[in-house]
């Protein structure tokens, strides 16, 4: 007699196993004020003001049932960079690749923050979201890097095979969020470097890297919801700080951001998947919010990160740039200096 083995019950085995493959390990340390002993959350979601909701699956289900999804089509490239090797002193170029990864060149220095070059973000090949745009820059042509900031562990930031071929041509210093440089080292990524909120690390002679809070969660499977640590990031250096925003909604750490740099030379803000609001909007910025954000931390200049490659929520494809273009043209004169640069498109800060 043969044994039947339901594909339902097959399938539950799989998810098991590969729950417990991919979830990254509980975080050990001391409670903090966004850390309870066993999870991390945000300042404007910590339990007892409502937003904490937000991490509760049964929204996630909810904004799935409900979904009004927009159509996305593959647009080519207009630019393809080929940077400098090396951007001396205070001159700093930047080069925007894709999503949420930017090529930061100055005092030396070539930095890259959530480096994606894989065809999906998800832990299974031919399985979740695809990319819509190809990177600006090949992975062939990048200057020696030697800076990796890494916002979170989500998929569509912290890609398990760049970062490997990152640390396997160039071992440059690594920054993560608190508990993910024990995660990245069971991936084959070794010399991370775990960072809490404020934490600081002299990365030369002349840069500090400044962990940075934010508003966000984390998790790369089922079980191991906020387990790590989310951030961005102040890059320190004598001709004016940078701010990497990372994926983050407003909260309350702008203001405190403010208080501690007054004014930033620039900023990476993040402007897409932010649809609907009632369920993106306390993690994703929208347009609206990262202008708001622009303005509150003082940015002589911000460019938007965070958008157009990868189909992540239920915004139209081209809405967080027309919304972000509408905005910046009824604004008042000065007109905001928020910048919006395709894949490979490379500019000079001054």
């Amino acid at each position: 007699m043969d044994i039947v083995f339901p594909s339902f019950l097959f399938y539950l085995v799989f998810l098991y196993f590969a729950d417990k493959w991919l979830a990254a390990r509980p975080y050990k340390g001391p409670h903090s004020d966004h850390f309870n002993g066993k999870k991390f959350y945000s300042w404007g979601m910590r339990p007892g003001n409502g937003l904490e909701e937000h991490n509760d699956w049964k929204l996630f289900f909810r904004w799935v049932k409900h979904r009004m999804t927009s159509k996305w089509h593959y647009e080519k490239n207009r630019f393809h960079a080929k940077p400098r090797a090396r951007v001396l002193g205070g001159e700093m170029v930047v080069t925007f690749v894709n999503h949420s990864t930017v090529l930061i060149q100055t005092e030396g220095l070539n930095i890259i923050t959530d480096p994606v070059w894989s065809k999906r973000v998800s832990p299974f090949i031919g399985i979740g979201p695809k990319r819509y745009r190809s990177a600006g820059v090949d992975f062939n042509d990048l200057p020696p890097i030697d800076i990796v900031l890494i916002s979170h562990n989500h998929y569509d930031h912290m890609d398990i095979p760049t970062l490997k071929r990152i640390n396997k041509q160039w071992k440059p210093k690594i920054y993560a969020g608190l508990g993910n440089a024990k995660y990245l080292r069971q991936h084959g990524v070794r010399g991370a470097l775990d960072m809490d909120w404020w934490d600081k690390d002299v990365a030369s002679k002349d840069v500090s890297i400044v962990c940075a809070p934010s508003q966000h969660f984390s998790s790369r499977a089922f079980s191991d919801r906020n387990r790590t640590l989310w951030c961005g990031y102040v890059i320190e250096t004598p001709h004016g700080d940078i701010y990497f925003a990372g994926d983050t909604g407003y909260g309350p750490f702008i203001e405190k951001l403010h208080e501690r740099y007054k004014k930033f030379r620039l900023a990476f803000l993040p402007i897409g998947a932010f649809r609907p609001e009632w369920f993106m909007g306390p993690v994703h910025a929208s347009p609206d919010k990262a202008l708001q954000m622009h303005h509150d931390l003082k940015a002589q200049m911000s460019i938007a990160i965070h958008f157009g490659t990868f189909h992540l929520a239920d915004d139209h494809q081209d809405e967080p740039l027309l919304r972000i273009r509408h905005l910046l043209a009824v604004a008042p004169e000065p007109k905001p200096n928020f910048i919006l640069l395709e894949n490979g498109e490379p500019t000079t800060v001054d």
